[in-house]
């Protein structure tokens, strides 16, 4: 928000089809309709236009004519990429993001590795995903190999 009050939104898509976001304890129904950079929200019958600039996970956003910074996760980039954060020092787990194919991995168990070091790189929809620790950390154990096919959540290596 311009007061700097950060608003963490949670959106969900019902069975029908149709989109529900919770913020601050309320829920509300949500339509989107458009595409590319032009979005139309109907939110509660109210109806709000969004014009979008960058790639997730950030992104600007032009809304009534005010600029804000967001920043767009999906339980997936939160539970799957990288070593937690809210994790500390404590053991870690390097999940894939989503079903793929292992091509690379890039350290051996025992590694000290750092923050922002490439880990694995997994091969999902034609595109290869490197994937990076998030802290500084010791290697424990590698559950996969290159070559291995891996489901979405597969845990790929553990830190320490």
């Amino acid at each position: 928000m311009p007061s700097g009050r950060e608003i963490p939104v949670d959106v969900s898509q019902l069975p029908s089809g149709r989109l529900q976001a919770a913020l601050e304890g309320r829920t509300v129904d949500v339509d989107a309709f458009g595409s590319g950079t032009a979005t139309h929200l109907l939110v509660e019958g109210r109806g709000v236009d969004l014009w979008l600039e960058g790639t997730p996970p950030q992104l600007g956003v032009v809304a009534s004519g005010q600029r804000y910074q967001i920043k767009v996760e999906s339980e997936r980039s939160r539970d799957a990429i990288g070593i937690s954060k809210a994790q500390g020092q404590g053991a870690g787990l390097l999940r894939s993001p989503m079903p793929g194919r292992v091509l690379k991995v890039l350290v051996q168990e025992g590694d000290t590795i750092r923050a922002g070091q490439p880990l694995v790189v997994v091969e999902a929809m034609k595109m290869e995903n490197e994937l990076a620790a998030e802290r500084d950390g010791v290697v424990k154990q590698i559950f996969v190999s290159p070559g291995a096919t891996v489901e979405g959540g597969a845990r790929l290596l553990e830190v320490d």
